[in-house]
């Protein structure tokens, strides 16, 4: 119901993917499936655009099986972009946010480099990895906050104006190689799900009818060679970042010298979309010089031929001390100032969009004079990223893992709309058809739930049963405790019973 001003330099580049052209992982598909659960538009856009999906960890408990999918990156960028253009109530204008200061009365007001002056009841930033951004590769430092774009430094030297305590972080991302110069013989195979998979309770269950495969190889002690002899070029070892990097998702030049045991590392060979060469190859980040990166890139199997077309860089950027925001993602002491994203210290797509439904929705509400919404860490994956960093702080880049939610058994990706979907409908985040779909859902499976509780077998069935299972079945038992059994499970059972499978 509020009026919604978008300020971006560049309207057009809203939603790009400057790294990996994934979403999901573990930890992180739980926070995508938790913002569709509360209304929010990630698990909706990946599914409408991925081009390669699977299940990852499904030979492990339910708790940290998560969905990953590859983006058609393009094509992701511009349904958001369409989808923010036809939202009611949200303007987007093409600026660059200089600074804010707070007003006397309450309410900020904000100064664009073009010199419009704006004035609002509450303000979310989300800058991204563009405040006071430098970019390196080799020798090479420019302004930037990814490749191409410029940084955002009026609006870092505002917020230590407020007193807020600001540090420095480092990211980099991986080159991209033509997909018509590798040699795909030799190299594993990472195939696209052969069964109907989403992330959003909205999507359909259907394989995607073009699809692509991803592949895996492997570094050599050849590409180990490469590194270690060109280490002090490395603007990282130089001493030239003095941002902290992320500890998950290190440099290929980091993982040589962190791991001195280990020979090889893998890389993930993942192409960016359907109508475009470029291929991503993940676990190479790297800020190395260009002649550096394509003997990296060309001393691994599979790559000996490699054409980059963009090479791998590091962003080192701003962000502000996440200890001094309230649960709510509001700034203690500045009312109305909400922080999303990498601002706080975290990395990756995921995070930053779970924190911005949560600073979108108590910037409302702080307008509106309404108490703010808190998530427990017994409640939600968002519950446990926003404690953490408000309560702990970080010093590097903050990412989730299932590791860090001692609630994890009870936060699985597949009930994130039990845990969460009423509280959205209560908020007003959760549209008609969403809440129809859920009380559907919850039915159906209150509905068979509650026939496994009643259903016991007789002696005849027990000794039917126990022959299709080739397992002992004591007469009497109830169909509620045998669906719990690793010998079986509820498909087989409905079969043995004569009843068609449950909708998925």
């Amino acid at each position: 119901g509020c009026r919604v001003l978008l300020i971006t330099p560049n309207p057009s580049h809203v939603a790009r993917l400057p790294c990996n052209p994934s979403i999901g992982g573990p930890g992180k598909a739980h926070l995508v499936r938790e913002v569709d659960a509360l209304g929010g538009e990630m698990a909706r856009a990946i599914d409408a655009t991925q081009i390669h999906i699977r299940n990852l960890n499904t030979g492990k408990g339910p708790a940290v099986q998560a969905l990953r999918a590859q983006a058609d990156s393009l094509v992701y960028s511009a349904r958001l972009a369409t989808v923010l253009s036809a939202q009611p109530g949200l303007e987007i204008l093409a600026d660059l946010v200089e600074s804010l200061e707070l007003l006397e009365g309450g309410g900020w007001c904000l100064i664009c480099r073009s010199g419009r002056v704006f004035q609002t009841g509450a303000c979310v930033l989300a800058t991204g990895t563009f405040l006071g951004a430098t970019l390196f590769m080799g020798p090479l430092s420019l302004p930037g906050g990814r490749s191409g774009e410029p940084p955002a430094n009026g609006l870092s030297r505002s917020l230590r104006a407020l007193g807020l305590r600001v540090g420095r972080l480092k990211t980099g991302t991986c080159p991209r190689i033509h997909r018509d110069s590798i040699d795909y013989r030799g190299l594993d195979i990472l195939p696209n799900s052969r069964e109907g998979l989403a992330f959003s309770d909205l999507s359909a269950l259907q394989v995607p009818l073009r699809s692509v495969d991803c592949h895996l190889t492997r570094t050599t002690s050849e590409t180990r060679a490469v590194v270690l002899d060109n280490l002090d070029r490395s603007p990282l070892f130089a001493g030239r970042i003095s941002g902290t990097g992320p500890r998950y998702c290190p440099s290929l030049e980091d993982k040589f010298v962190r791991f001195p045991d280990r020979e090889t590392h893998l890389v993930f060979l993942e192409p960016e979309g359907l109508q475009t060469s470029e291929v991503y190859l993940q676990g190479v980040s790297t800020s190395m010089p260009l002649e550096v990166q394509e003997a990296m890139v060309r001393s691994i199997p599979g790559l000996r031929r490699a054409r980059l077309l963009r090479p791998g860089y590091a962003v080192e950027y701003d962000f502000v001390d996440p200890t001094q925001l309230e649960r709510t993602l509001q700034v203690r002491g500045l009312p109305g100032l909400f922080l999303a994203g990498q601002i706080n210290g975290t990395s990756g797509y995921e995070e930053a969009a779970a924190q911005g439904l949560l600073a979108g929705l108590n910037a409302v509400h702080h307008v509106g004079g309404v108490d703010l919404v808190l998530l427990e860490r017994d409640q939600a994956y968002l519950g446990v990223l926003v404690d953490d960093l408000v309560c702990r702080g970080t010093r590097e880049p903050y990412r989730m893992h299932t590791s860090r939610a001692e609630y994890r058994l009870l936060l699985r990706q597949e009930n994130a709309d039990e845990r969460l979907t009423p509280l959205g409908r209560k908020l007003g985040l959760v549209c008609a058809e969403r809440w129809r779909l859920f009380q559907e859902r919850t039915l159906a499976c209150e509905r068979e739930v509650q026939r496994l509780l009643g259903r016991r077998l007789g002696e005849a069935e027990a000794e039917s049963l126990a022959f299709r299972l080739k397992a002992v079945v004591p007469p009497g038992s109830l169909l509620a405790d045998l669906v719990r059994r690793p010998d079986t499970s509820l498909a087989v059972l409905r079969e043995w019973e004569g009843l068609p499978p449950l909708d998925p």
